[in-house]
């Protein structure tokens, strides 16, 4: 592939690997074996110039938005900018979508002209989903990295408005204001869900000295944040202050659902877990845990 971009089949022989510089993406389809490797030949040729791409418009990127809507010239970057404008009352930069953006266009270009069943892009956990009538998707929800199991599991039908969701969480792969261990969100596509995720994850939130946060440009020099005080460490928590920390994402997670930007979300931290939105015959928790 071109500008270092790697693509490999995985040793199951199903699932397509595409990985270039930090973006890692995992795409699986279904449907006549002559379609797949058609819409994996698209999938490859797209992401070839994705990173370049974001690289061309990353000092604009990473600004935060505010009242002027943000133009951008390449088609991940213009996804981004259209899932975090809703939430341009806070602090919010482009970068919040970037996972959801990249699984969105390389979905939408795989499947171009193809005849596919059903098929996801998963970008490090956050996924874009295809499905055709009749078709579902299930998906596990793990809460705790450092205690990998699966604490939920999604369900989603082609017959209901998700395809896309995205999880956030202080050790995740970029930094947190909150301190969720996990907060789930499905949208209708992966950026929507990508960019909800970090307002969500934002809003478990709680003042307790077991909580350390630092400026976030004092860990990481490169990031979009500045020095706005980012979670580093959780320690154990009482119960009251995880059910305060746990209500208030909540809370956030429901005003996104009254406007329409969500469909649903899954909280969890410390071994408690919230739903909100969703019905059961989509989130399945296997713990019993739920508050």
């Amino acid at each position: 592939m071109r500008g270092g971009a790697r693509s490999r089949m995985l040793p199951d022989g199903r699932r397509l690997h595409l990985q270039h510089g930090p973006i890692d993406l995992i795409i699986e389809a279904f449907g006549d074996a002559a379609e797949v490797v058609h819409a994996y030949r698209q999938a490859e040729q797209r992401f070839a110039d994705v990173l370049e791409d974001l690289v061309a418009e990353l000092d604009a990127i990473r600004r935060p938005v505010r009242d002027v809507y943000p133009e951008f010239k390449g088609p991940v970057a213009r996804r981004m900018a259209a899932a975090v404008w809703p939430h341009r009352q806070v602090f919010i930069t482009p970068m919040a979508a970037v996972a959801g953006a990249v699984a969105d266009t390389v979905l939408e270009a795989m499947l171009r002209g193809r005849v596919i069943e059903r098929a996801y892009v998963n970008n490090g956990g956050d996924i874009a989903l295809h499905l055709s009538p009749g078709t579902r998707f299930e998906t596990g929800i793990v809460a705790d990295q450092d205690a990998p199991r699966i604490d939920a599991v999604a369900t989603i039908t082609a017959d209901q408005p998700i395809r896309g969701l995205a999880t956030s969480g202080w050790r995740g792969r970029s930094f947190s204001l909150g301190i969720a261990d996990a907060a789930t969100i499905l949208a209708k596509d992966a950026a929507t869900a990508d960019a909800a995720a970090t307002m969500v994850g934002n809003a478990v939130t709680v003042e307790h000295p077991q909580v350390k946060r630092l400026p976030a440009n004092s860990v990481d020099d490169d990031t979009d944040l500045g020095d706005i005080a980012a979670v580093v460490e959780v320690g154990a928590l009482p119960a009251d202050a995880i059910e305060a920390a746990l209500d208030s994402g909540a809370r956030e997670a429901a005003r996104l659902l009254a406007e329409k930007l969500i469909h649903g979300a899954f909280l969890a931290l410390q071994g408690r877990t919230r739903t909100v939105g969703v019905p059961a015959v989509t989130l399945r928790q296997l713990a019993t845990t739920e508050g």
